[in-house]
C-alpha cells in the first residue's frame, strides 16, 4: 500500500550545512499492516509523515500509495488525495468546539460533497464500533480527552483511505486511554484492511505493531526498546 524509495528532505542552515530531516529513507507498509515508527524530537519523523501526505515536496524519491507516486501530484490532486486517500490522527485533536462527536466525525464526508444527513448515516457504525454511540450528539467539549481522540480516528477513516497516518495519538492521554486508542487503532485498521504508519513516543504501541523501527537523524535505525523514550545516539544505521 505504501512504498517509500530513497526519500531524501533537507533543509538548508544559513551559513552552515543542510539539516537532513529525511536521508534516504526506504520503507513499505502493507494493507493491514500497522508500523511503529519511534524517535526522539527533531528526528525527522514529523517532516517524513508531511512527505507521505503530500503536505510538502522531497528533494528525491518517491512515494508510492497505492502504485501511485504521490510526489508528482499537482496541487488539486494532492488536496484530493489527502481528503479521500489518506487518513490523518494527529496528537492534537483540530475540533470545532460547538460542533457534535458527529458533525465533526463527518467533516471530511461532508468535504466529498456529502449531504449532511447522509454522511451522519455512513458515520454511524463507525462511531459506534469506537464506542462512542450514546456520545455522538454531545458536543465535543463534553467529551473526555479518549472519546475526543476516537472521534479524530473515525474522522480520519471516514473517507475509506487504504493508508492511516497517525502522529503521536496518545500524547495527550494517561496510560489507560492510550492503550485503549492503540487497541482500537490496532483493530479496526485490520478490520478495513488499512496500512497503519504510526508516529510515537508511547512505549505502549510496540506491543500493538507488526513491526517496529526507529528514525534517527533523518536515517531509520534499528529500535531498541531499552533506549526509550531518549533512543538514538548508540543505535546502529540498518
Amino acid at each position: 500500500m505504501l512504498d517509500i524509495r530513497r526519500l531524501v528532505k533537507h533543509y538548508p542552515v544559513p551559513g552552515g550545512e543542510s539539516v537532513r530531516a529525511v536521508d534516504d529513507v526506504s520503507l513499505a507498509v502493507a494493507r493491514g499492516e500497522l508500523v511503529a515508527l519511534y524517535g526522539p524530537s527533531g528526528s525527522g519523523k514529523t517532516t517524513l509523515l508531511k512527505l507521505i501526505a503530500a503536505v510538502m515536496a522531497p528533494d528525491s524519491g518517491e512515494v508510492v500509495v497505492a502504485g501511485r507516486d504521490i510526489t508528482r501530484l499537482s496541487d488539486r490532486e494532492a488536496a484530493r488525495y489527502r481528503l479521500r486517500e489518506v487518513g490523518f490522527v494527529l496528537q492534537t485533536f483540530h475540533m470545532i468546539a460547538g460542533l457534535s462527536a458527529i458533525d465533526n466525525a463527518s467533516l471530511k464526508l461532508m468535504g466529498t460533497g456529502l449531504h449532511v444527513h447522509e454522511a451522519h448515516q455512513r458515520m454511524t457504525p463507525l462511531l459506534t464500533r469506537l464506542g462512542l454511540d450514546e456520545r455522538a450528539d454531545h458536543q465535543v467539549g463534553a467529551l473526555s480527552m479518549g472519546e475526543r481522540q476516537r472521534v479524530a480516528i473515525a474522522k480520519a477513516l471516514s473517507t475509506d483511505p487504504g493508508l492511516l497516518l497517525a502522529d503521536e495519538p496518545t500524547g495527550n492521554l494517561d496510560t489507560r486511554r492510550g492503550r485503549e486508542v492503540l487497541t482500537l487503532l490496532s483493530e479496526i485498521c485490520r478490520e478495513r484492511d488499512t496500512a497503519v504508519l504510526l508516529v510515537t513516543h508511547d512505549p505502549q504501541a510496540a506491543a500493538f505493531a507488526d513491526r517496529v523501527i526507529a528514525l534517527c537523524d533523518g536515517r531509520l535505525v534499528e529500535y531498541a526498546p531499552d533506549l526509550q523514550p531518549g533512543l538514538p545516539a548508540t543505535l546502529e544505521s540498518q
